[in-house]
Formats: C-alpha cells, sequence, structure tokens
C-alpha cells in the first residue's frame, strides 16, 4: 500500500539550502550573525543611511534649542526670523526651499519641524514599545486573572478612537511643548502592540524549550526575558517601527487640524497647515515638508524589516540562485579534487605491488626472466612433433 503526499507551491528550505546558511554563520557569534543578516538587507542599510542624514543634516544646520539650552548651528538663518522676500520668496540660491509668506526661511523651518518631528516618533516609540511589551508579555506568560484585567484594560483604551484622544491630549498639552506631547501620546499608542505579544507568547509558552527550561529550574523571569522574548523579537521590532512611523503620521495629523505643537515651535504637519491657502501660489511650501514625512516613515519601516531579519532566530534566509550556483561549483572542484587524490593513490600503491596478472591467461615475453642457457622452458615446438607424430630424433 503507498501513501500518497500531496504537494504544495510553498517555498520550502532545502538541505543544500541550509547547509549554505550554516556555513555562513559558523564560528560567528550571536552579535556578529546579527550584523551580518542585518547589512545583507540592502533596504535596510540603505534607508538608515538615509535616516542617519537626515538627522545630521536637521541638527547640525539650525543648531539645538531646548530650554536654556541653545547650540547654534551653520545656516545663516533661524525659524523666528523674518529676513526680506528674495524673488518674492521662490527658491534661490541665497533660500534653496523658498521662503513662507511672511518671509521666514523655508529650509530653516522644515529642519526645526523635522527635530521636533523626529523627537516626538522616538519617545512615542519608546514609551508605547516598553508598556505594549510589558503588558503584552505579562497577559500571554500567566494568562488567568493577570491576563483579564489587563486586556480589559486595554480593550477600554482600544475602543476609544485614537484622533480624539490625540486632540484632546494635544488641546491640553500641545503648548507645553513637543516633548510633553509625546510622553502623552505614547502613554496610548501602545495597545496594538500588546495585543500582538500577548498572542505570541500564548503560542510560544506552549514550546519545548520553554518546558525544558522550566525542568531545568529556570524561573519565569528567565524564561521571559531569556527564551520566549528572544523568539518574540521579530514581531516586537516590526511593530515598534510602526508604531513609530505611525507617531510621526499621528502628529502631522494632529499638528495640521491645530491640536499638535503650537506656534512659536514649528514641527512637519504644522508647517503644512501654515501654508495650506499657499497651495496654488506657493506649492513648494508643501513639497518639502510633505518629502520628510514620507523620507522618515518609510525609511523606519525598512529599518524595522531589517532588524526584523536580524534579531528573530526562526527567521530562514532563502539563498539566490547565484549563491547555490557558486557553492554546486565549489562542491563540484571539492569532489573532482578528492577523486584525483584517490586515483593517484591507486596508481602509486599498483606501482609498488607490481603489474598486475589476470588469471588463466599466459604471462607475456616483458613477464619473464632473463634467458638462461639450456633453458627451453616456454619455447614452442617446431615440426612434426607439434601435431603429437614422432620426430626423427637423429
Amino acid at each position: 500500500m503507498t501513501t500518497n503526499i500531496p504537494q504544495t507551491n510553498e517555498p520550502h528550505v532545502t538541505d543544500a539550502e541550509a547547509n549554505l546558511e550554516l556555513k555562513e554563520i559558523e564560528g560567528l557569534s550571536q552579535g556578529q550573525i546579527v550584523r551580518k543578516r542585518f547589512f545583507r538587507h540592502w533596504g535596510a542599510v540603505v534607508s538608515m543611511i538615509v535616516l542617519a542624514a537626515i538627522v545630521v543634516l536637521a541638527f547640525t544646520s539650525v543648531g539645538i534649542s531646548a530650554g536654556p539650552l541653545r547650540i547654534p548651528g551653520w545656516w545663516p538663518y533661524t525659524w523666528t526670523e523674518n529676513p526680506p522676500p528674495v524673488n518674492g520668496g521662490t527658491p534661490s540660491w541665497q533660500h534653496p526651499f523658498g521662503q513662507d509668506t511672511i518671509g521666514k526661511d523655508l529650509f530653516a523651518v522644515v529642519m526645526r519641524g523635522t527635530q521636533q518631528s523626529l523627537m516626538i516618533m522616538l519617545l512615542v516609540g519608546l514609551i508605547g514599545g516598553t508598556i505594549g511589551i510589558v503588558v503584552g508579555s505579562l497577559s500571554g506568560f500567566f494568562r488567568g486573572i493577570t491576563d483579564a484585567v489587563l486586556m480589559r484594560f486595554t480593550d477600554i483604551i482600544i475602543t476609544i478612537p485614537f484622533i480624539v484622544i490625540g486632540a484632546v491630549i494635544g488641546s491640553t498639552f500641545g503648548k507645553l511643548g513637543a516633548f510633553v506631547l509625546a510622553l502623552v501620546l505614547g502613554l496610548f499608542s501602545w495597545t496594538g502592540l500588546a495585543r500582538l505579544v500577548r498572542g505570541e507568547f500564548l503560542s510560544l509558552r506552549e514550546r519545548e524549550f520553554v518546558d525544558a527550561a522550566r525542568v531545568a529550574g529556570a524561573s519565569n523571569g528567565r524564561i521571559i526575558f531569556k527564551h520566549i522574548l528572544p523568539n518574540a523579537m521579530g514581531v516586537i521590532i516590526v511593530n515598534t517601527t510602526l508604531l513609530m512611523a505611525g507617531a510621526i503620521l499621528a502628529e502631522t495629523a494632529l499638528s495640521f487640524l491645530g491640536y499638535g505643537v503650537q506656534p512659536p515651535d514649528t514641527s512637519l504637519g504644522l508647517i503644512i497647515s501654515q501654508n495650506q491657502e499657499a497651495f496654488q501660489t506657493r506649492p513648494w511650501l508643501f513639497w518639502w515638508p510633505g518629502l520628510f514625512i514620507i523620507t522618515i516613515a518609510l525609511c523606519i519601516n525598512f529599518i524595522g524589516d531589517g532588524l526584523r531579519d536580524a534579531f528573530d532566530p526562526r527567521q530562514k534566509r532563502m539563498p539566490s540562485e547565484r549563491a547555490m550556483a557558486k557553492a554546486a561549483a565549489a562542491d563540484k572542484v571539492a569532489a573532482d579534487a578528492a577523486a584525483l587524490r584517490g586515483s593517484e593513490a591507486a596508481d602509486a600503491v599498483r606501482a609498488d605491488v607490481g603489474p598486475e596478472v589476470v588469471p588463466g591467461q599466459a604471462p607475456g615475453a616483458d613477464a619473464r626472466g632473463p634467458r638462461v642457457a639450456g633453458d627451453t622452458a616456454g619455447d614452442a615446438i617446431d615440426g612434426p612433433e607439434a601435431d603429437g607424430r614422432p620426430g626423427d630424433r637423429s
């Protein structure tokens, strides 16, 4: 009786691909493996370079201004100055991004808005990510009454629309600055991440390695932080980066509606809101803040994908056809070299033993020793005796 195994079109990892992956990480530490996997993701590497360039440009051009701290930058204008308009405010060598309706240099204003948006994005990601990981991990690991209480509290916050929460927060704390606004936004942006982490913990806590750690006497804290959390790192990183990208978009929407960062400070969303009436006459006032918003959000998402591939131990990279062909060619060369060494060794053994004699075959002339006088053994018999008749012996 034969059993037919159904064939699927899903990609799978063959033995050759698995061996190639193991060869690439053989002898490397965990940190080296993470770096190797991250830098192999070209989208993440390019996004990291672009995001780093934006951060350096924003914080060095117009300097840093936070409370009493004032560090000037290399750009000759600040976001509060009103220089005289040049060419009607159109982009020029003196003002490459142009000028707004009251003469402010748009490059300086966009750089200051980028600083504020980046700070809000980072703080919301840190605060919301930390709260979401803690709530989700505790709920998924302990279950029972802990799960019920934490998830019901999460459901209450999820039922309130985020735009309503943001509007209330912005109208109340927006005048206190971007830092306070980011802190309060982070306290209400963790709910989605908490539910995802809870589901991942519920799945991982039933795996064999968790049972083995529990049998070995590991504490709950060690099981959570040393065994389950590293395996859930892929989900955590991806959703934290999505949270950060969503934070900058949420701040842009709130500032556009007038509930975000308030003047005299600025943000990328506030720049668009303040110049919305000039959309038909001065469209460049929207190009640059919109371009920076889109670029930052895309860079964060690509970096999150690269970190997910680097940190998640369950992620397996499918080697490219070129890598597989190169590995197959190297294996063939090694096999040919081994076969050649084996044949050379066999030839050397035959040379030491001597010529091979086939059974049933008389040795040839070259197999006989030197001729000795009077030795007629092996000579052919000529004449009548060769036919079995007596010959003439006289």
